[in-house]
């Protein structure tokens, strides 16, 4: 039985990394088709630019792409705030398609408090100072998610769960790490300077919701997560945000497609060819 479409003010979800291994496409469908928002916001690392490549780009990513027009097609404002690994959209900023629109940055007011949403890796010292060491980290990330694919493929047929060995070796790395108090100390400060009451960042893939203080005062900090390791989301309803943890049930359970979700799927050289070419015609306006 099909649980009830949840009605939301705005939707904010951040690092997808479609285009590689790690993208849990499946389960990030399955939530946006359990959702209707009147905004859904796309906060950076949608697209992994760093490790495109014209050999992967799965039906299951590509279904996830035709989920994203099909809100748009319905009504749905979608906002493409761009991040470190689809930086390559940056160029593109206050571009609009109808509901469809990329910026850098989002400021809006919910209820009575300004909200300002953003990426976050402008606050990321290591992206600044040492890129060639985003990119190695970025690089040894994507090996260790092939390993850790091929070894769930062997313990499926024992019984055991699928595991995630990025997930709980970042998580133990980040609670003795104090970069991340200064990463949020940083967003703080910079939020309070601009009259900011709530902001909501991606990048860290740490999804939190917490209260930052300041000298100056305080301001309220959700990083909506990620969609490779925590399955989250950032939820507005009635002005009240909160922090949403999507039950993802069985990865591999494939939904039958309905007739709406027919879709003509290209093979790899040609879907290449296509997204080059979009890129290219869209440079000229």
């Amino acid at each position: 039985m099909q649980e009830d479409i949840r009605k939301l003010d705005i939707a904010v979800i951040s690092d997808i990394h479609l285009a590689t291994l790690a993208s849990k496409a499946k389960p990030l469908l399955k939530y946006l088709k359990s959702i209707q928002p009147k905004k859904l916001v796309l906060n950076g690392d949608i697209i992994d630019s760093w490790r495109f490549s014209r050999n992967y780009f799965p039906k299951a990513h590509l279904k996830v792409i035709r989920q994203f027009v099909k809100m748009i097609e319905k009504g749905v404002h979608v906002v493409y705030i761009t991040g470190n690994h689809d930086d390559v959209f940056r160029k593109f900023n206050y571009t609009r398609l109808g509901n469809f629109s990329i910026v850098n940055q989002l400021e809006l007011t919910t209820g009575d408090q300004k909200t300002w949403i953003f990426h976050g890796d402008v606050f990321d010292h290591i992206i600044h100072n040492s890129p060639w060491l985003a990119k190695f980290g970025a690089a040894a990330y994507g090996l260790l998610t092939g390993f850790n694919k091929v070894l769930n493929v062997f313990i499926r047929p024992f019984g055991g769960q699928d595991m995630i060995l990025y997930k709980s070796m970042k998580d133990r790395i980040i609670k003795e790490k104090k970069v991340l108090t200064n990463f949020e100390r940083a967003i703080g400060m910079a939020a309070l300077s601009k009259n900011i009451d709530v902001v909501i960042c991606g990048h860290t893939h740490i999804p939190v919701d917490k209260i930052i203080p300041t000298e100056k005062g305080t301001v309220r900090y959700i990083n909506c997560g990620d969609w490779v390791e925590h399955f989250s989301a950032a939820e507005c309803l009635n002005g009240q945000w909160t922090l949403n943890y999507f039950n993802t049930g069985k990865e591999d359970e494939e939904e039958p497609d309905s007739p709406s979700d027919e879709l003509y799927i290209p093979d790899k050289k040609q879907l290449f060819r296509s997204m080059l070419e979009e890129m290219r015609v869209a440079s000229f306006f």
